[in-house]
């Protein structure tokens, strides 16, 4: 990643890059883009084809940045529409809304066709799109609609994707019929050894082979050429360049030999001159191989966006003039209202209005239970609905939505790179310059001391040298890895900001946990009830009762008790509350009071059933439990402890992480007491309480002075500060929108066992990464000197170009592969 001087107003935008084909490419084009005055960074991905971008707007624009990386040699993405404007009368008007046009970020061109009214547009796809065109256009009087008006704009994910599939059916086509040539020529000119058919055939003739490798050369190789030039044109080279020089040679050699055989007389073997039509087209074949099964292994590394935008339906049921239509999901809009049928999916986020239904929401929370859903329960795009019917009102729409957001962040973590990929991009930029200069180095010293056929063997060697050399594992080694394990996550209900979060999660030693919320539900709920001669449910029901008019979260606890019991809550009058004490009501002419000990020894509740009562009540508190006594006219007749309970997921939490050498630390504004009980369920140590919110950055801070690497997991407003203070900040997506707006890595819905999950993500991704820098350096560092001929005077060994190619496009595939065992970590 290269960065400049940086200011605080910056933007930050995407930019899909085609032409890269090795880390060298992604160098190359950091350089190009950070040279733009006012952009501040970017970050170029070889494995999703993608720059992120971050820049000043006062000073930088993504039409700079896009012609930088033209200028680079490479080809940006751009969306060219043709669109209709009507209204326009004059030439005033046009200027008007092409000036329009023109300043909207993203956009590179606009040129209006008065005569047509039509204006022909290109513009960045994730920069801007049409809905927003048409803001700006209608801002000046006018309006702006597709020329195809009955069709909806086409997502760009799905463009992007049919894009891909074109190129790849592109690729077969070729791979296909340089196979069938290659094949001849290899037949042709190695065949008559072993094929006794090929002997004596036509197949044998030079000009033949001649004839089957020019296709190949320069149909089927033709995008080597086209890349080779655009970067030498600035002086630079990338793999493209090594395998156009390479197989160049061996085709122009062969071409010259056959056409002047007299000059090479001194390199024939048993009275003829070789050729080498074999090595150019089976080299071009080969990488045309390993580029397809490189590109279907990379599709696969994208299956989690695919899977997620597979989600959406393309049309919702919408209720308009009174009746329900089909409508193309980019016409929703907000406020309309939608129904939903039994194994439909959610089209948008939103709140039921009416009806009933377990929706599964497994594609944002990993939670495998559907959840019910009832008027005034929100529900979000891409959710399936299982069983029941119901209408919900639209709140966010196209890119407002949740869905759409995690694929956003899923889209830029994949993208950004991890720290130990700047280096091996570093690297790969001088890597092809220095390959070359060996294999030129190579080709003199075969001239110097090698054996006969003096020239044919350097040239086989150069060949060999600039044709097995391989940036592309380099390249891929990090990013493929990075890919795979966002997608992984984000399938398992986790959410990681970027690549650098995920890398220095590894390095954790401590974690912090905040308390209410987070390992704990975040709301009392009624853990005990003790009834004296009257039962369980006479108590619950009166003690409901009573509290009903209270919003004080203890009396909320003891009525969502009363209605999970299904009990029958009666009216109470002359309802008194006591704040921080307690409440009195009648119900069904009896006096209930409900409240602590203090509100029933002031309110002459018989001391001696109170001190009855004591110790139990001491031991409800010492767990952290809240005690709430019950009176019916004046007598005890229960009690009632309430607490805030752990989380189901928090208990087996903590052992699972003290099990990797973690320190496991719990901070809380709660009382010490308390405090200590949640803690030792949990079998937690280290306890923090009473601290106040603005104190929980600095207990970060003091930690990492002391060299611990420290993670912070909470979910409040008040958490954000340390969230965003720690090594790693950790929120749950159930939590306050600050907390996850501060957090590094984020927890889908309120289950605590994807932590575990991302620290196991973590941990694999390194490894994995190391794994594929390790087969990538080591290939070229081993096989490098093999194919320059090392093993030629001991062993009498030379490397055959047509195996380095071979070898060179295995060890992509081989990095791609190995990332993709991390779908299944």
């Amino acid at each position: 990643m290269a960065t400049a001087e940086r200011t605080q107003e910056e933007e930050t935008f995407s930019l899909a890059v085609q032409g890269m084909t090795c880390a060298a490419c992604v160098w190359r084009i950091e350089e190009a883009v950070t040279g733009v005055p006012g952009v501040h960074e970017a970050a170029v991905n070889l494995a999703t084809e993608r720059a992120q971008v971050t820049y000043d707007p006062a000073q930088a624009t993504p039409a700079a940045v896009t012609q930088a990386v033209t200028n680079a040699g490479y080809t940006p993405v751009v969306n060219k529409r043709t669109l209709r404007v009507h209204g326009m009368q004059d030439a005033s008007a046009v200027s008007r809304v092409e000036a329009a046009l023109r300043a909207v970020p993203g956009v590179l061109r606009a040129d209006i066709n008065l005569a047509t009214e039509q204006v022909s547009i290109a513009y960045l796809p994730d920069v801007t799109d049409v809905a927003a065109l048409n803001e700006v256009v209608a801002a000046t009087g006018y309006t702006l609609e597709a020329e195809a008006e009955a069709e909806p704009e086409i997502d760009q994910a799905a463009q992007a994707q049919a894009a891909d599939h074109a190129a790849q059916r592109a690729l077969q086509v070729r791979l296909g019929i340089s196979l069938v040539l290659s094949i001849l020529v290899l037949f042709g000119s190695m065949g008559g050894q072993f094929l006794p058919f090929v002997r004596g055939s036509i197949l044998e003739n030079d000009y033949l082979l001649w004839a089957l490798t020019t296709p190949v050369q320069f149909w089927a190789g033709w995008h080597f050429y086209r890349g080779a030039w655009a970067t030498l044109r600035h002086l630079t080279f990338d793999m493209n360049a090594l395998i156009a020089i390479g197989t160049s040679a061996a085709y122009f050699y062969s071409v010259a030999a056959v056409l002047a055989p007299g000059f090479f007389a001194s390199q024939a073997v048993n009275g003829e001159v070789p050729v080498y039509f074999d090595t150019a087209a089976v080299i071009i074949t080969l990488i045309l191989l390993g580029r397809y099964l490189e590109a279907r292994a990379k599709r696969r590394t994208a299956a989690a966006i695919h899977a997620l935008m597979d989600w959406q339906p393309q049309t919702a049921r919408v209720l308009r003039d009174g009746i329900l239509q089909d409508v193309p999901l980019t016409k929703v809009v907000v406020d309309d209202v939608i129904q939903v049928r039994p194994g439909e999916r959610v089209p948008v986020d939103g709140v039921v209005l009416d009806g009933q239904s377990a929706v599964d929401e497994s594609m944002l929370t990993g939670e495998s239970m559907p959840v019910e859903k009832g008027p005034g329960a929100e529900v979000v795009g891409g959710a399936l609905n299982t069983t029941g019917a119901f209408t919900f009102r639209a709140t966010r729409v196209g890119k407002d939505t949740a869905l759409a957001h995690i694929v956003r962040l899923i889209e830029e973590a994949q993208g950004s790179k991890a720290p130990l990929q700047r280096l091996t991009d570093r690297i790969a930029a001088y890597f092809v310059p220095g390959v070359i200069a060996v294999a030129l180095l190579t080709f003199v010293v075969w001239l110097l001391v090698g054996p006969e056929p003096v020239f044919t063997r350097a040239l086989l060697a150069f060949v060999a040298v600039l044709i097995i050399s391989c940036p592309c594992a380099l390249g891929l080694a990090t990013p493929t890895a990075i890919m795979v394990a966002m997608g992984a996550s984000a399938a398992r209900g986790v959410l990681v900001r970027d690549a650098e979060a995920l890398e220095r999660l590894r390095s954790v030693t401590t974690v912090v946990f905040d308390k209410t919320g987070t390992l704990t539900q975040g709301t009392p709920e009624v853990t005990n009830v003790l009834a004296r001669r009257i039962s369980e449910s006479e108590l619950i029901q009166l003690a409901a009762a009573a509290e009903q008019s209270s919003e004080h979260p203890l009396s909320q606890a003891v009525v969502r008790a009363a209605q999970a019991r299904r009990l029958a809550i009666p009216p109470a009058e002359d309802f008194i509350a006591a704040p921080g004490r307690g409440v009195r009501a009648e119900v069904a002419g009896k006096l209930v009071r409900v409240g602590n000990h203090a509100y029933m020894a002031e309110s002459g509740v018989d001391p001696q059933a109170l001190a009855a009562l004591e110790a139990q009540v001491q031991a409800f508190n010492a767990v952290g439990k809240t005690v709430l006594l019950v009176a019916l006219d004046g007598a005890v007749v229960g009690t009632i402890a309430v607490a805030d309970t752990l989380k189901p997921s928090a208990t087996p939490l903590v052992p699972a992480l003290r099990a990797r050498g973690l320190a496991i630390v719990m901070l809380t504004g709660d009382a010490v007491r308390t405090a200590h009980a949640i803690a030792a369920q949990l079998g937690i140590d280290h306890v923090l309480a009473e601290v106040m919110p603005g104190q929980k950055a600095a207990v970060i801070q003091q930690r990492q002075e002391a060299g611990e690497v420290v993670a912070m997991v909470g979910d409040g407003v008040n958490d954000a500060p340390a969230l965003a203070r720690a090594d790693v900040g950790i929120a749950l997506g159930a939590g306050a929108d600050v907390a996850l707006e501060a957090a590094d890595i984020t927890l889908m819905g309120d289950d605590l066992s994807g932590l575990d999950t991302a620290f196991t993500l973590s941990r694999a991704t390194h490894r994995t990464i190391w794994q594929n820098l390790g087969w990538a350096f080591g290939y070229n560092v081993l096989l490098i000197p093999v194919a320059a001929g090392v093993l030629y005077p001991f062993f009498g060994i030379v490397l055959n170009p047509m195996f380095a190619a071979a070898a060179m496009a295995f060890s992509s595939v081989s990095v791609v592969m190995n990332s993709l065992r991390l779908r299944r970590f």
